[in-house]
């Protein structure tokens, strides 16, 4: 399992090297946001493309943002680097493979998201709404879902939610999550490290009553977090494209990681949001 990409293609290579990967052999789960931020989108997206079922990718917010920056429902931000996509030969290529990816895994005793879960949904209803999400962004109406994507509101998850405000719900926690209240309503102002959390909320994994206590669960999204989570879960966004490193998990047997295996970022972007 693989932590933020965000363009890094050049450590994801080194990194690759590092583990000692093969494609007739291993299986590699990246855990969302393989582009933006980084110098070389593009060359991530062949370099996975070309791996084929080698390589499992998941969406992160900013691989949702290059889908709508395409299509023009958002305007290109001045951080971006998704130009080279945009500009490519083969745009119309990447950007069908990028949609048909995965909102959420569970393979090898380890759920695998990029942001978060809610504290209401067990493993199978994170594997259902992740499965309505995807099957929106791989149907014939995918891009008016884009104009309904962004918003804050719905804040909280209800059972009885339809339409937008239940895919936006679900998108937000599985790409946007950081802290949320006991009750699961999440809060989205603040970036900064777990120990920051504003009155009332909490990291999303330190919930009491979260159903998917006791799984194991991987996810990226939270750079500030330096790796470090808690019992059970396993942060894997280690800030490369903010000049810290690209880390991967390797798997050993259900649930457990047997080694993490980093490679320092050469690339180091100026500060910005995550």
């Amino acid at each position: 399992m693989i932590g933020d990409v965000q363009g890094c293609d050049e450590a994801l290579g080194q990194l690759l090297e590092k583990v000692g990967f093969s494609r007739s052999r291993d299986t590699l789960y990246l855990l969302g946001d393989l582009v933006n931020r980084g110098p070389l989108s593009l060359a991530v997206l062949r370099r996975l493309t070309a791996l084929e079922g080698s390589a499992h990718c998941l969406l992160g917010n900013h691989d949702l943002h290059l889908l709508a920056t395409a299509q023009g429902v958002r305007k290109p931000h001045r951080s971006d680097t998704v130009g080279d996509i945009l500009s490519a030969p083969d745009r119309g290529a990447l950007l069908d493979w990028l949609r048909a990816r995965p909102m959420a895994m569970f393979e090898h005793g380890w759920l695998m998201v990029h942001a978060g879960v809610l504290p209401q949904w067990d493993v199978a209803l994170t594997l259902q709404l992740a499965g309505e999400l995807e099957a929106v962004l791989r149907s014939p109406d995918w891009v008016d879902f884009l104009h309904h994507m962004y918003g804050n509101e719905p804040s909280q998850w209800q059972d009885d939610l339809a339409g937008a405000e239940r895919l936006r719900v679900v998108v937000n926690a599985l790409t946007r999550l950081r802290f949320c209240s006991a009750q699961g309503v999440m809060e989205f102002d603040s970036k900064d490290s777990a120990a920051t959390a504003p009155e009332g909320y909490m990291p999303w994994f330190d919930v009491p009553e979260r159903r998917t206590r006791g799984v194991s669960v991987a996810f990226g999204h939270w750079s500030t977090l330096q790796g470090a989570g808690s019992a059970g879960v396993l942060p894997l966004d280690t800030g490369c494209v903010w000049g810290g490193s690209l880390t991967a998990a390797r798997i050993s047997s259900p649930g457990k990681v047997s080694e993490i295996i980093s490679m320092p970022c050469a690339q180091t972007c100026k500060p910005g949001m995550n």
